[in-house]
């Protein structure tokens, strides 16, 4: 018998079997979950996880988890991959290995008005760790980190590494504030500076605002999009 993740004390590991962990861990939430379930895929051969949180903060700014995990997966992945690895991250998700997807992070609450605070929150996580029969050919975009000089990683091990990394930044979060998290996370962001399509808006990426929202050029003008339009509402 394969033996789970070691997790750092709150966390507790659930392997999942015909389902995404990530639905899997919605589906936990709403029936009443102890925050720090950590479900994963024993047997993919990538990286599939999902973590149940409660969050004590509206979900305005709840969703600030979406980055935080980011960065923690970066710092997870800095610590073991080689040096020519680049990971990025795409505001809306997306993980991005060496300039081509590899991976998106993505959240999800219950439901209510943006300044109530939600019940649970999940935050997922997908990384291809091998490449898929087509790839290379027909899909260019897409990447895997065994395909970018990461062969000796595996899928478990990193995910010991991430949850730790992110309770590190949650703890950051809470004593210091979110002014080490944006640096960090302005750092990876991907396209930044440049031409970009987000939510189904296209235009300039210039930055980030204090709650890591993206501030987008559009036709001169800068809108701000906020980080809990990406929050899924699941009831």
């Amino acid at each position: 018998m394969t033996a789970g993740p070691d997790l750092p004390p709150l966390l507790e590991a659930l392997a999942v079997a015909g389902e995404t962990p990530y639905a899997a861990a919605i589906r936990a939430a709403m029936d009443g979950a102890e925050a720090g379930l950590v479900l994963y895929d024993p047997v993919s051969p990538d990286l599939d996880a999902a973590i149940v949180f409660a969050p004590d903060v509206p979900r305005a700014e709840a969703a600030v988890m979406l980055p935080l995990g980011g960065v923690a997966l970066q710092n997870a992945l800095g610590s073991v991959a080689p040096p020519e690895v680049a990971l990025h991250l795409a505001w809306d998700g997306p993980v991005l290995v060496n300039g081509a997807r590899a991976g998106q992070l993505k959240i999800a609450a219950a439901p209510g008005p943006v300044e109530t605070v939600p019940n649970w929150l999940v935050l997922g996580l997908s990384l291809r760790f091998k490449p898929r029969a087509d790839e290379g050919g027909e899909r260019p975009g897409e990447t895997a980190l065994h395909a970018e000089g990461c062969g000796e990683l595996a899928p478990l091990p990193l995910l010991e590494s991430w949850t730790r990394h992110l309770l590190h930044w949650l703890h950051d979060w809470e004593t210091d504030g979110l002014a080490a998290l944006h640096r960090d996370y302005a750092a990876l962001l991907w396209q930044l500076g440049e031409e970009t399509e987000i939510a189904g808006q296209t235009g300039h990426l210039v930055g980030l605002d204090e709650r890591l929202g993206a501030l987008l050029k559009v036709e001169g003008r800068t809108e701000g999009l906020p980080l809990v339009m990406l929050m899924e509402e699941r009831e």
